[in-house]
């Protein structure tokens, strides 16, 4: 299946409240999506997994529901799957395949490994993954119709609080490596999170309480919500606003910032476009 323009909806990248990237594991309570032509150098574990074509995942998968690989990808480690799996044309495992319902598998798939399904076993290929994508958005965000899926798209990576029940979605081309989280457009980071990395972004929005081991490195704004604590430099070509009792333990080097004066900057201090306090509120 060529990539279409539905493709471009999911230039944004989204990670739901509680993420944890650890050293092996990007692990979530809730569902993951990842884009076509994703490299990542970790294992995903959440509920719902799909990933679209021409991905390679270096590490597990590990879903406590359905699984849906899409045609050509490399997954590097074991895939083991509660519930249902559907395994694209060209589907390479380099471990072993435990499915514990049923099994949709298309042709020239390889399990280097072995697999093990407890469930019915169909050789045909299964439905492409973004036609699927489309549907499953449609359905878990409450859609009526589909012209309503840009708006709703929308507020996912806007800057209000994300919905509960979001999927951490990884955009088409993203990179993630032992040392970079790379992706193309605008990033949004739920409350709680702990990652380990450099993050590399067209914008970032990082809610409350959340802790990065690493810089932040955007081309356009960045928001740093309380309570936050960035373990690394912040640097944008666009403003940076950081707000009451977050803390960035290194340099901060923007065009504007807007700094709470309950905030903490360890480093040094560059915003040739002016430096706006904000107080507590009375």
């Amino acid at each position: 299946m060529e990539s279409t323009g539905d493709h471009d909806r999911f230039r944004g990248c989204t990670l739901p409240d509680n993420t944890e990237l650890q050293e092996r594991t990007l692990k979530t309570d809730q569902d993951i999506v990842i884009g076509d032509r994703c490299r990542i150098d970790y294992g995903l574990l959440g509920k719902e997994i799909v990933v679209c074509e021409f991905c390679k995942i270096n590490g597990d998968i590990n879903a406590s529901a359905d699984a849906r690989i899409d045609n050509w990808c490399e997954i590097g480690g074991d895939v083991v799957v509660e519930e249902d799996a559907y395994l694209g044309e060209g589907v390479k495992i380099q471990g072993k395949l435990v499915v514990k319902g049923d099994l949709d598998i298309g042709d020239n798939v390889q399990i280097e490994r072995g697999f093990e399904a407890k469930g019915w076993i169909s050789i045909r290929n299964p439905m492409p993954v973004i036609i699927y994508i489309m549907m499953y958005l449609v359905a878990v965000l409450g859609i009526e119709k589909e012209d309503e899926l840009d708006a709703v798209l929308e507020k996912l990576f806007g800057d209000d609080e994300t919905p509960a029940g979001t999927p951490l979605m990884i955009p088409a081309g993203a990179v993630l490596d032992m040392q970079t989280f790379s992706v193309p457009e605008k990033m949004t980071v739920g409350s709680g999170c702990r990652l380990h990395g450099n993050i590399r972004a067209g914008s970032i929005v990082v809610r409350e309480g959340t802790t990065i081991f690493g810089s932040l490195h955007v081309r356009e704004g960045a928001s740093i919500a309380r309570g936050s604590v960035i373990h690394g430099d912040v640097q944008s070509d666009g403003d940076v606003k950081i707000e009451q009792g977050a803390h960035i333990l290194g340099n901060v080097s923007c065009r504007g910032l807007t700094l709470h004066e309950d905030a903490r900057v360890d480093g040094v201090i560059r915003a040739p476009g002016g430096l706006k306090i904000e107080r507590r509120e009375k």
